[in-house]
């Protein structure tokens, strides 16, 4: 049986010994996997993501990547933050943004012919070779989030995480954007940070509901009026009566 790429077990963590963030979190991500991060503001969702990337250490129970603790398995993961801050003026070109991830690649401090061809093939797999050296500036904002997604590849890991990758595109960058996920997922994990649920659930395997807990859903081919409210848009329904566990879990 394939082992799980990301194992975490009985996970804790909390800013304040009085209020804790995540509680017992255990959660399996497999190879290939696709899941969107979802639940309200403050649940825990960036958090979750921090302890994966090792910028954060638990308070109890373990995370494992590969078998290895996140601080000694970061460059498995390629991550695209959820604002880019940047001085529009400031002269750097799309490849020389994606070639920042090679930066810890060699003690030289300078870039390689190899940190430039993989930074250049990973511009083609975003389908941006062509503006490699045009200003990042200069770019849209669909665009500039493909070459910020492109960085995270060159990195070489195979698990990209995404937080909240949308929240600044139109419908149209959005959906050329999932397109782009569902070709990257053939080969590596993808995990995204999202509150588009109704746009983005067509594409992801599986929901993770993060509010102090953690439940996983599969997507269903169904859906509800309620989930429209919640959500404004098309969504794949939640299946609460699906058991992702043998023990399974309950909702009030």
């Amino acid at each position: 049986m394939t082992a799980a790429a990301i194992e975490i077990r009985e996970l804790s963590f909390a800013y304040s010994h009085d209020i804790p963030v995540l509680s017992g979190v255990s959660l399996d991500i497999w190879p290939q996997d696709s899941a969107c991060i979802v639940g309200p503001n403050g649940g825990g969702k960036t958090t979750l993501v921090k302890l994966i990337l090792g910028l954060l250490e638990p308070d109890s129970g373990s995370i494992r990547i590969g078998g290895l603790p996140p601080a000694e398995a970061r460059t498995r993961i390629g991550y695209v933050p959820q604002y880019a801050r940047y001085d529009a003026c400031f002269p750097i070109s799309a490849i020389e943004v994606v070639c920042m991830a090679r930066l810890g690649g060699n003690f030289s401090g300078s870039y390689t012919k190899q940190d430039k061809q993989l930074a250049l093939d990973a511009l083609a797999a975003v389908q941006l070779a062509d503006l490699a050296r045009r200003p990042f500036s200069a770019l849209s904002g669909g665009q500039r989030q493909r070459v910020l997604i492109a960085r995270a590849l060159a990195s070489g890991g195979d698990i990209l995480i995404l937080d909240e990758p949308t929240a600044s595109l139109d419908r149209e960058s959005e959906q050329h954007l999932l397109a782009l996920l569902a070709e990257l997922n053939k080969e590596r994990i993808v995990l995204m940070v999202t509150h588009e649920v109704g746009f983005s659930s067509t594409f992801f395997k599986r929901i993770i509901c993060v509010n102090n807990r953690v439940y996983v859903h599969p997507t269903s081919a169904l859906t509800g009026e309620l989930i429209r409210e919640m959500y404004g848009g098309d969504l794949r329904m939640i299946r609460h009566d699906h058991r992702c566990c043998p023990g399974g879990h309950e909702h009030d």
